[in-house]
């Protein structure tokens, strides 16, 4: 008999700074953001090989973007993956803030 797939979950990871999906309680991935006032910047997201073509980069950013807009935060897009993911899921378009050389230079500082 086969077993069934497993139920990816999501978790904010508020100490690290980043949303995490995990498969049978196994880290597969992360979306990596800082906040800068209510601006919650994406500026990284990795799957690990070992769970590459399931899907779940996309599920990850679209549960990531779940909690910002209930948490009242906007996002921005400096990560490549999560802003072609907002350019074809336009249902984010309404909490979604351009990626300006001001953003980018604060976030150059805040990884320091």
């Amino acid at each position: 008999m086969t077993q069934p797939a497993a139920i990816p979950v999501v978790r904010r990871a508020d100490q690290l700074h980043r949303y995490e999906i995990l498969v049978d309680g196994e880290l597969a991935g992360f979306t990596e953001y800082r906040d800068h006032d209510e601006q919650r910047v994406f500026y990284h997201t990795e799957i690990d090989d070992a769970f590459a073509g399931q899907g779940l980069a996309f599920r990850l950013v679209q549960e990531a973007l779940t909690d910002v807009r209930d948490t009242g935060h906007r996002a921005v897009p400096v990560c490549p993956y999560v802003a072609k993911f907002l350019t074809k899921q336009t249902e984010f378009a309404d909490i979604t803030d351009p990626v300006t050389p001001e953003i980018r230079q604060w976030l150059r500082t805040a990884l320091r």
